[in-house]
Order: C-alpha cells, then structure tokens, then sequence
C-alpha cells in the first residue's frame, strides 16, 4: 500500500475526485510542457550559437580602429596589402557577431517569454478540458452512487444497464447491477419465507392447540385421552417439521448454487429409492428402473433433494398397485432424470400450477397430502443449475416428469 499523507496534508487537498484528476490533468501537462520547452530552448541555442575565433572577438577590437574604419579607406599602389583594409575587414566581422549575438539573446528572450505565456495558458485550457472529460468519465461512477444511495429492501428493481465499451466503470456498473440481483433475490427469498412459513406453520400450530385445549378443559382425562392428543400434536409437529425443512431448502435453491461437485444422479436415484421402500412395498407399486450412469457437477445437497422430490412425488401421488418407471442417463451431452408414474389423471391445464408452492396434490384412493413444496423445489433446484424440467399428463392417469441437466455447470458472472 501507498503511503498516507499526513493529517494537516489532507485537510488541504481536494477532495473530489473529478477535482483532483482536474489537477493531475493540468500537473502533468505542465510538466511535459516544461519539460519540452527546455528541450526546444536548448535546440534553438545551439543553432543560433556564434562561436567567432578569437581573433575577431569583439573585445579585441580597439575604439580607435573603430572611428578610423567608419571614415574612407584609400587603397596603397600596387599589391601590397594594406593593413588598415584588412583591420576594417575585422572590425566588420567582430560588427557582425555583436549583432549576431544580439539577436540571439533577444530571441532566446522572446522564445523563453512567449513560450512561458503559451504553457500557461494551454495549462490552464488543459486544467479545463480535464475537467469536462473527467466529468464525462466519472458519470457511471455518479450513477452508481446515485443508485446504491436509492437501494433498499423495498427499492432493489433499478439497473443501471450501463452501455458503452467493456472497460473498467462498464463492468463496475455489470457488477453492482449483479450485486442487486442478488439482493434482491434474498430479500425476495426471506420475505417468501417468512410469508410462508407464518401461514403454513400456523395450521398445525392450531391443530395442536386446539387437542390440548379440548383434552385439558375436560374435568378429568383418561390415559386414552392423552395418548390421542400426543398422537396429534406428534403428527402435526412432524408436518411442521416437514414444511421447515422444505422451506429451507427453497430458500437455498433460490439463492443460487454454494458448491459445485460430481454428482451422479443414478446413485441419488438409487439413495431415493431405499427411502421410498416401505411406502413401495406398503401399496404394493410396480417399479421398473433403468439407472445408467448420469454424473453432472452443482450443488450436492440441492440435487439430491430434487432427485428425492421427485420420487416422493411419483411414490405419494400414485395408485395402490399402481406402477412407477425410472429412468437415468446421458442423452446428447445431457444428464437425464425422467420417471413416470400411475395415478390420478392430472388436466394439462393444471401442470403447471403443480410446480408452485403449497399447491397439494392429492391421492382419492387415499386421501394422503404432501407438505405442497417437493415440486417447487424441483423447479428451483432446476433453475439454480440452468437445466430443465418438464411435465406431461397420462391419458390413463398419472404423470411425467422428465429433468435434463449439463453436466458441467458454469459459474454465472459478468462476461469478462
């Protein structure tokens, strides 16, 4: 990490961001523009250097030859030179380098003024336009706080579904709108919840009320009695205990995946399967399996639960001596669950529904009911690991449920 600046530091820094990139702008602009005007300026000095001999320097020519040269020069018969010709000739040459000279310093002079005057002002010009794009920058930056300050458990519906470029603030703003997904499917979640879970706890809550009230208000209660009323309340804390559990694992599902393994839905089968024997052997039900193997990768618990489910379905939903065939295996890279089952003729209409929560199914042979969440389940399960599941009714009665997974799940997430 970067070192910190000081406390008495800080106080008079900016604190805008869109202030502080201002300045870098023009801090950095000025220091290039320093840095090439130093360049230029050392350029422009050496190609208007003079650099006479020292024979014709300036200071070696005297006053006096000077004035004697400005008058007329006669010329001496014939070729021999003469000196005061020659002395003229180099005070015009020491003439001309003081005013090569001259010019050189008046233009290194102008150059370094006018050049000083131009950084100055194209820093500032620079200082400005920085501040505009870094206005235009920051402006995904302003949205997300504008909509992180909005959110709430009751406002969660807003995306910023920010266009441009895959850059930086692009997939912040792809981030934050996920992040919001996500929240907005847990609070969903628990109030779902709670809403279920107050209404459905609440039936067998009474029920085990009211046998305790009746037997208590009575003068005096046999042992039969009592025995009655704890089968009651047994059985409803065993329903209350039931519909918890489905609850839970609802709120999960819809949460989305936590762990990702191989799982193979021919050894979940098989699992669910054990479980179901007595209630299998009780109604005397015809099972015809098929099991190859099926493996996929997500969430272990989850899809065993929803292999379960769907058993448990197919076993309380169906006929005595009524049938059941199971299914397992690999169709076109897909791993698929698909059972069938006898039973009450179930309305195309109707299949849908069966897939939402607490809507019972219920046996006229038996009159037996589930807790009205082993389908929805499914159905979230399903949607957590991106597969899919489908439904069709029997003619003769009954139902089939087929489920189709990839057998790698990919994690969701921001394309990258």
């Amino acid at each position: 990490m970067g070192a910190r600046w000081p406390a008495w530091l800080r106080k008079w820094l900016p604190q805008k961001v869109r202030t502080r990139l201002t300045l870098l702008y023009a801090a950095l602009f000025l220091a290039g523009g320093l840095v090439l005007l130093g360049l230029t300026f050392g350029l422009v000095s050496h190609s208007l250097s003079t650099g006479p001999s020292p024979q014709v320097r300036p200071s070696n020519i005297s006053a006096q030859l000077k004035q004697e040269c400005n008058g007329p020069v006669s010329a001496l018969p014939g070729k021999r030179p003469n000196p005061l010709a020659d002395k003229c000739k180099m005070a015009f040459q020491a003439g001309a380098v003081d005013a090569a000279a001259a010019q050189r310093i008046q233009t290194l002079d102008n150059l370094h003024l006018y050049s000083l005057i131009g950084l100055g002002v194209l820093t500032l010009a620079s200082g400005g336009l920085g501040w505009v794009v870094s206005g235009r920058v920051l402006r995904p930056v302003i949205a997300i706080t504008d909509a992180a300050r909005r959110a709430s458990e009751q406002y969660l519906g807003e995306r910023l579904a920010l266009a441009g470029p895959r850059d930086e603030l692009k997939e912040l703003a792809d981030t934050f709108d996920a992040m919001l997904d996500r929240l907005d499917v847990a609070f969903s979640t628990q109030r779902s919840f709670v809403a279920n879970a107050s209404h459905e706890l609440r039936t067998p809550l009474t029920v085990m009320r009211t046998a305790m009230d009746v037997t208590l208000a009575k003068p005096s209660y046999t042992h039969e009695q009592i025995a009655l009323m704890a089968a009651k309340v047994r059985r409803s804390i065993d329903q209350a205990e039931d519909t918890i559990d489905a609850l839970l694992v609802l709120a999960t599902s819809d949460q989305g995946l936590t762990s990702r393994e191989y799982v193979d839905l021919s050894t979940a089968a098989e699992d669910a399967l054990e479980n179901v024997a007595n209630s299998v052997s009780e109604h005397h039900l015809d099972l015809e399996v098929d099991l190859l193997q099926a493996e996929v990768t997500g969430d272990r618990v989850l899809l065993e639960r929803m292999v379960a489910n769907v058993i448990d379905n197919a076993v309380l939903h169906n006929d005595d001596r009524g049938w059941i065939r199971l299914r397992t295996g690999i169709d076109n890279g897909r791993a698929y669950l698909d059972i069938t089952n006898s039973g009450p003729f179930v309305p195309e209409e109707r299949i849908p529904s069966l897939f939402e929560p607490f809507q019972r199914g219920e046996d006229r042979a038996r009159g037996r009911k589930g807790v009205g969440l082993g389908l929805s389940i499914v159905r979230s399960v399903v949607a957590a690991h991106n597969a899919s599941v489908e439904a069709s009714s029997l003619p003769e009665g009954g139902l089939r449920v087929r489920i189709e997974l990839s057998q790698r799940i990919e994690e969701e997430g921001p394309d990258r």
